[in-house]
């Protein structure tokens, strides 16, 4: 979730915490993260954060002493400064604690020249970010969209021939190479101002921007003062109507001014600038997963450029009531509601569960019906008549296939019985003549 104005608020909190203090030893990081070792190994240093777009650059200044009596940098620690540049990936942020409060997934720290010590620390709980030593700004990256604005726009606009402008406005937004600085949440929040569909090719929105600025070698906001309808008759200052580039340097400045109450991590509080967001995880909006699989928040009709079997992921946020700690994975994941993906199972189980019960119970009442047959038919006498028998459908039919098979079997032994009854009397009448 880290973007620009989230990491220029991360510098703003290390220069506050660092400020006149000084660091001391070497740079530690722990032994589960793959990210490299930072080879700095100081006495006495200093620690200032700029940010650029989604970096922060720490740079680690050795204090070097006079002959006065300050202390001197030993020869094996490092003599020059470092800077060490940092990208959050979806969870990185700074926290500055006590040694005996260390965060569990402190992945760099850098700890202070007191005692007790204190630690300036990097948490990463899903460990996507990263540091490098000796690091540069990234060159792929575009200007900062909040604090190098003039020359963000220059780089959009004199571009609009690539390739790149050929996609959807919303996944354009995200490309770092000319929108340092925005991420999925801005950019909804951008085309939701603007009421720009998210698909629809890029350089048809920011086309009609070139000529305006052709002429324009710095931007100028022309303001006018007018009087307002209001019964109080106050004066109010109106702004000319602001484009798609204007609004991707002054809507993350709306961010920063939110400050810690908008985004502190560390303490688990964003609820702010959940009330800010007026279209991102809002109800009432659509949403659709765009050709890189990132969903896009908007209101209205999409655009021609929709991807084929893109599907609405609804999930919203919970707003929050009370505190929690952002960084545990488990607690995150509530703050997300999926309503499609959680009734669909539930009702499949339900139909699988009524099937079932109403097989059984079908086989439960044929075999106690067979049942239930069986013994009147063997209740009943073996030459009782037909009228008496009971019209139940399967106990009738049960008990004539019984009488049936019974009186076959006593005519055969009647039969039996009697032929040889017949030889016996013969034989004796023979010897009696």
């Amino acid at each position: 979730m880290p973007e620009g104005p989230e990491l220029h608020l991360a510098s703003l909190y290390v220069n506050k915490m660092c400020e006149g203090l000084v660091f001391t030893g070497a740079v530690e990081k722990s032994e589960v993260n793959k990210n490299p070792e930072v080879p700095f190994c100081c006495d006495a240093y200093c620690i200032k954060a700029q940010s650029r777009g989604k970096e922060v650059r720490l740079t680690l200044t050795p204090i070097k002493t006079d002959d006065d009596g300050k202390r001197k940098v030993s020869k094996p620690h490092s003599q020059q400064p470092m800077d060490v540049v940092f990208r959050f990936g979806m969870s990185g942020f700074f926290r500055f604690t006590s040694v005996d409060d260390l965060p569990k997934h402190a992945h760099l720290r850098f700890y202070t020249n007191e005692n007790p010590h204190r630690v300036l620390s990097f948490e990463d709980t899903r460990r996507f970010g990263s540091w490098h030593p000796n690091g540069t700004w990234q060159k792929d990256r575009g200007p900062c969209v909040m604090f190098e604005y003039e020359s963000f726009r220059e780089n959009v606009l004199s571009h609009l021939s690539d390739r790149a402008f050929d996609k959807p406005i919303c996944e354009v937004l995200l490309n770092q190479k000319y929108f340092n600085g925005i991420g999925n949440y801005l950019r909804s929040e951008i085309m939701f101002r603007l009421q720009i569909p998210p698909f629809v090719k890029a350089r048809t929105v920011l086309e009609g921007l070139v000529l305006k600025d052709e002429d324009k070698k710095k931007v100028k906001k022309k303001i006018e003062v007018v009087e307002s309808t209001d019964k109080t008759r106050k004066k109010g200052v109106k702004t000319e109507t602001p484009d798609l580039l204007s609004l991707c340097h002054t809507v993350p400045l709306e961010v920063v001014k939110l400050g810690d109450n908008g985004y502190a991590p560390a303490k688990g509080k964003y609820s702010v600038l959940q009330a800010w967001m007026q279209c991102y995880c809002v109800e009432g909006m659509n949403s659709l997963s765009d050709h890189n699989g990132r969903t896009v928040w908007f209101k209205g009709d999409p655009g021609p450029m929709v991807p084929t079997g893109a599907k609405s992921r609804k999930i919203i946020w919970k707003r929050q009531t009370d505190d929690h700690d952002y960084t545990d994975s488990k607690k995150a994941k509530k703050t997300h509601t999926d309503n499609t993906a959680k009734e669909k199972p539930a009702k499949k189980k339900d139909n699988t569960k009524v099937k079932k019960e109403i097989a059984t119970s079908k086989t439960q009442n044929t075999s106690k019906r067979q049942k239930k047959g069986t013994k009147r038919a063997t209740a009943e006498p073996e030459n009782k008549p037909k009228t008496q028998e009971k019209k139940s459908s399967k106990g009738q039919r049960v008990g004539k296939r019984i009488q049936t098979k019974r009186n076959s079997v006593t005519c055969r032994k009647s039969i039996t019985k009697a032929k040889p009854q017949q030889k016996s009397s013969g034989r004796r009448q023979g010897r009696s003549k």
